[in-house]
Formats: structure tokens, C-alpha cells, sequence
């Protein structure tokens, strides 16, 4: 893996300089998790709770999440085989093409991964570094200047639009029927929450601002894709499997027949889930449509397995620190600190400041929470009952929850380490970039939901 780092230097300008601190301060991320272990339980001993419930509830954290970690896991591994399919590889290769500008080439792959994001976040996050790589490769080969690290940080911005987009966890929960906050708010269509006009108007505003902040603020001493070669290797021609099938059961993994069998049965589970039960869709159903679809565009076993061996290693965030990161959203949720900073807070809300609080607080908890869906249920009832005490709607309490649920995923190094490891450099080379995108998201996030009708 690539380690290369911006060197603070005087001839860079300051968005540079700032990456570089940035690059040269954050620890990794488990180290990053031990630190704010520490903090965590001094601030539960401080506020009054025992230790052994401290111990207690840190253990109980670690482990909340491990059906959803296995979930996650696949989600990221199918989703990045998906993204090697030759469908996908030749479309986002012509698309890496097209452009012939400057702006062109930072504004399409930006909106290309936004609108992957919109409708579903898992594709986005395992596309967004393949993406990267192959326009930066265009941009090299038609001499535009394109730090790739900076690019990078402004492709991978734009999967925060999938909070409020067609795969938005807390959204999706409110319009279902029976869900677990229904007797406080009731069914709360879509059309209130991330088809609001609000929701609408943070989408646009925000793609076009990342668009417009790449553009301007490439920085000058830019490193091409080449100084990354590891990174430029993604964008290379799928080797093909030239070894001889020797025995029947060779042969058969690459025939497409067993591969129509297995996507006839998970089709017609997936039927009869929608069309006959009339159920809803959850992670097990976007699992089951991305092996379907994997399988489909692989069109053999062979060939999806061996796309899952390239995307397994690059997914171990995944599998080992959502434990890590459960564990510290256990000393928030089993101790007295959850309670503590949400009783303070909507203690001194009223309609101007509660979006901006509420939004704050999802970001604390976004820290140390990795996913949206946990932290809805988790943040969900007390940002229901505090904002109906305030006199604000339910829906632009839970957008805004949505606004500080990625303004925490901007400041964690966790889902930055994730498209680390699938563009093969270290997460710090960009992440400092990532935080300056975060503050834009933010900052525009905070006027529209509080003043933009929803």
C-alpha cells in the first residue's frame, strides 16, 4: 500500500498544508479508537457511573453489532466485485473519456458517485477510489493537472449525499408501517423527509459546491496518479484466466449455467419477498439483489470469486473496527453520558438552534458509531420527543440528524480507512482534504435545515 504523504511545505498553499498537518497528527484508526476509549470512560467515571458498569457497558457495545458487521461486510465485499464486473469497468472507462476540461473532469465523476450514492451508499463507497483512478489516469494521459489525493478526498465527499437518498436508513424506517417510533411520530412519508424540498435543495447545493471547491482549490503541486502506482493498478485490464480447466468440477465454475441457476433462485426469492409477502426492503434484501447481480455480470462462478479475493482484504475496517467503534457507542448508550449531553441540549434548543444542536449531537454519536441505521435507533427517540418539546417538525429533526450522522463519518477515520484500502494508499494522505469537503457539507447543511421548508 502506497504511504505516500503531503509534505508540509512552504511553496504548497494552505488547503495543502492543512492535509499535511492533518496527514501528520491523525493517528490510524484503532489507535484513534483507544484514544477515545480513554475519554469515554473518564467522562462516564466523571459524570458518576461505576466502573464495573463502565466495564459492563463497553463490553456490551462490543459485540451489539456482530450480525450487522457480517451484513456490512458483505455489502462492501459485494459491492466491490460488483464494481469489477466488465459492465461496470468499460462504462465508468468511457465515461473517464469524455471529458476535455478542467472542470469536466473533476465535475462528472463527482456527479457519477453522487448519484450512485443516491441510490444506494454501498455501491458509492466501493466505487468512488475506481472512479478516481480511472479519471485521474485520463486526466494524466490529456496532461490536466489532477492531485489525485485531492481528488480522491472530493469523489469519496460525494457519497454524503446517500443520507438522504433512496438507501437512507432513518428516512426509509419512518415510512414503514409498525416501525419502532410510529406511536410518537407516526408513518412519515418520504416526500417529508428526503424528497423534501430541504433534503433537495442540501443534495444539489452541496454536489455543486464539491464541484466547484475541486475545481478551484486542485492544488497547484499536484501528484498524478503515476506517483501511486499500486493505486493506478485498479484501473488496469482484468487478467484473464488462462489456466487450463482440467478436472469436470474446473470446467463447470466456468460455465454460466450453475451461475442462471443460482440467479433464477435469487430472483425468484426477491419476487416473491416484494410481490407476494409485500414486504419491504432491508440489508438482507440489498444483499440478496447484489449477489444476484454480481453473480449475473460475472457470469460464471470463477470469475466472482475471484473479484471477492481482490475486495475481501480491503474490507477488514469493516470486520474489526465496527467492534472497536461498537464498544465506544456501548459507553455512550449504557452509561449516563447519552442521556447527559442530549438532556443538555434540549435544554437550551429553541426553532433556530435545535437543528444546529440536534446536528452536533449526531455528529458526536456519528463518531463512534459507523452506521446510520444504529444510530437512528439509537438517537432516533430522543430526537423525536426533543423536537416535538422544541415545536419543530420530526422530519427536520431527523434530517438534521442525517446532516451531523456524515459530518461524523467525515471526521472519523473509519470510512475513510475503507476507501483507503480499495485505492491501496494510506487514508491520511487524503483524509485531511475529506475534512475540509465535511465542513462545506456542514456549514450548508445548517442553513438549509433550519431555514428551508421541510
Amino acid at each position: 500500500m502506497a504511504t505516500t504523504l503531503p509534505a508540509p511545505a512552504a511553496t504548497r498553499g494552505r488547503l495543502d498544508r492543512f492535509a499535511a498537518t492533518v496527514a501528520h497528527a491523525v493517528p490510524d484508526a484503532i489507535t484513534a479508537s483507544v484514544v477515545l476509549l480513554i475519554v469515554l470512560v473518564a467522562g462516564a467515571l466523571l459524570i458518576g457511573d461505576a466502573p464495573m458498569k463502565v466495564m459492563d457497558a463497553y463490553y456490551r457495545g462490543l459485540w451489539t453489532l456482530l450480525p450487522f458487521t457480517m451484513q456490512m461486510t458483505l455489502i462492501m465485499v459485494l459491492s466491490s466485485a460488483l464494481s469489477q464486473t466488465p459492465l461496470f469497468r468499460k462504462a465508468v472507462a468511457r465515461l473517464a473519456a469524455a471529458p476535455a476540461s478542467p472542470l469536466t473532469m473533476v465535475a462528472l465523476p463527482i456527479l457519477l458517485n453522487g448519484i450512485a450514492a443516491y441510490f444506494y451508499w454501498g455501491l458509492s463507497v466501493a466505487l468512488a477510489p475506481v472512479i478516481a483512478v480511472f479519471f485521474a489516469q485520463q486526466a494524466e494521459k490529456k496532461g490536466i493537472a489532477i492531485d489525485f489525493p485531492f481528488f480522491l478526498a472530493a469523489i469519496t465527499s460525494s457519497t454524503a449525499v446517500y443520507q438522504f437518498g433512496l438507501s437512507s436508513a432513518g428516512p426509509l424506517a419512518l415510512a414503514t408501517s409498525g416501525h419502532f417510533l410510529q406511536e410518537i411520530t407516526g408513518v412519515v412519508p418520504l416526500t417529508r423527509t428526503i424528497w423534501s424540498p430541504a433534503a433537495i435543495l442540501q443534495v444539489t447545493l452541496f454536489l455543486t459546491a464539491v464541484i466547484l471547491l475541486a475545481w478551484r482549490a486542485m492544488p497547484r503541486d499536484h501528484r498524478p496518479i503515476s506517483v501511486y502506482p499500486e493505486s493506478a493498478k485498479l484501473a488496469m485490464p482484468e487478467e484473464r484466466d488462462l489456466a487450463i480447466a482440467v478436472t469436470y468440477s474446473e470446467q463447470l465454475e466456468r460455465k454460466p449455467w450453475f451461475t442462471l441457476v443460482l440467479c433464477a433462485v435469487l430472483a425468484g426469492w426477491l419476487w416473491y419477498h416484494f410481490f407476494v409477502k409485500g414486504a419491504g426492503v432491508d440489508l438482507n434484501v440489498l444483499n440478496t439483489s447484489l449477489f444476484l447481480f454480481s453473480f449475473l455480470l460475472h457470469g460464471n462462478f470463477k470469475s466472482f470469486t475471484r473479484a471477492v479475493e481482490k475486495s475481501i482484504g480491503a474490507v477488514w475496517p469493516v470486520a474489526v473496527l465496527f467492534h472497536l467503534y461498537a464498544g465506544l457507542a456501548g459507553l455512550i448508550q449504557f452509561t449516563h453520558l447519552g442521556e447527559r449531553v442530549a438532556g443538555m441540549a434540549a435544554a437550551v434548543s429553541n426553532r433556530y438552534t435545535y437543528p444546529a444542536l440536534t446536528a452536533v449531537i449526531s455528529t458526536v454519536f456519528a463518531f463512534f458509531i459507523p452506521s446510520s441505521g444504529a444510530q437512528f435507533a439509537i438517537q432516533g427517540f430522543v430526537t423525536a420527543k426533543s423536537a416535538i418539546a422544541v415545536g419543530v417538525s420530526v422530519e427536520r429533526g431527523m434530517l438534521a440528524l442525517g446532516l451531523g450522522d456524515h459530518m461524523g463519518n467525515f471526521l472519523s477515520p473509519f470510512w475513510w480507512v475503507v476507501a483507503a484500502g480499495i485505492a491501496r494508499l494510506d487514508f491520511r494522505a487524503f483524509f485531511g482534504y475529506g475534512l475540509v469537503f465535511g465542513a462545506l457539507w456542514f456549514a450548508i447543511g445548517l442553513v438549509v435545515f433550519t431555514f428551508a421548508p421541510c
